[in-house]
């Protein structure tokens, strides 16, 4: 009877707990804060693409979004600051049969990683790069970053920020990325099949994830995280095929989310090989 009685209260299995290390939960991110949303978005990709999970590795940087490597049940890297890629392009080029993840941040991946980003994307390696951008440097304290929106506040520029933010997208795209996205955590099933469709396609494919960062830049900012989510749902519109040069994050003429680049180019790794064999037959 009391076995019965355990059995009965058990809780079920969540339904992402094979791709879980469960002995590193919980996990470090804030009480509203969406990068675990893409994070499970991006499992959820991983168990409906179909890919064998011995094949499949993901890598990260520094930073929030760089702690994701550290809870997934594949093999994973969690490697230094900015060099993510080149980590990642190394795997790739190692074992040419791996299913290459990037999952790191905006800080990580476009400020002292952005060169590595622009030539992987121009050599179009075969490699899947989420981008949770939360618009700062949100592990380290809230400092400004190059996708800081103009005049925001954050602790290094406390007065607005002067400069232009970076356009994603329209970078990653102009250096050569054969599929690019945008979407919000409040685009749980878009992010899904964008990460899935990425996951199952040759070269170089990027998709950023906006999300809010309620403790750095909304305390900051005097922006909760249901003022951002309510932002992502009234200011956001989906248009699949925008160019991306069109796409700069302006609420007040709305943020353009989609897929907005989908091309099939030989990888560097099939160049490379198509050379090679030039020089076998000579």
């Amino acid at each position: 009877m009391a076995d019965k009685l355990r059995a009965a209260k058990k809780q079920p299995d969540h339904p992402l707990d094979d791709l879980l290390r469960r002995d590193r939960i919980p996990h470090i991110w804030c009480p509203g804060c969406g990068i675990g949303t893409a994070f499970s978005s991006c499992l959820n990709a991983i168990k409906s693409s179909g890919l064998e999970r011995k094949n499949v590795v993901m890598v990260s940087g520094i930073g929030c979004s760089g702690r994701a490597a550290g809870y997934v049940n594949l093999d994973s890297f969690h490697t230094t600051h900015g060099r993510a890629i080149p980590f990642a392009t190394g795997l790739k080029l190692g074992n040419p049969d791996l299913n290459v993840i990037v999952f790191s941040g905006d800080g990580d991946l476009f400020a002292i990683g952005g060169n590595h980003l622009i030539h992987a994307a121009r050599r179009n390696m075969d490699m899947t790069v989420i981008c949770v951008n939360n618009l700062n440097y949100g592990m380290t304290g809230g400092q400004v970053a190059a996708t800081t929106p103009n005049m925001a506040k954050t602790t290094t520029t406390p007065r607005g920020n002067p400069e232009t933010p970076f356009n994603l997208p329209h970078i990653a795209y102009a250096a050569g990325a054969t599929f690019v996205a945008r979407w919000t955590i409040l685009n749980t099933r878009e992010i899904t099949k964008s990460i899935e469709e990425a996951l199952l396609k040759k070269g170089f494919s990027f998709i950023e994830v906006l999300s809010p960062c309620p403790i750095n830049y909304g305390r900051r900012n005097k922006e909760s995280s249901q003022d951002t989510l309510k932002l992502y749902q009234e200011k956001t519109i989906i248009k699949n095929g925008a160019h991306p040069s069109e796409i700069d994050i302006d609420p007040e003429k709305g943020i353009i989310l989609g897929k907005f680049v989908d091309l099939q180019q030989p990888t560097y790794i099939e160049k490379y090989d198509k050379i090679c064999r030039s020089l076998m037959n000579h």
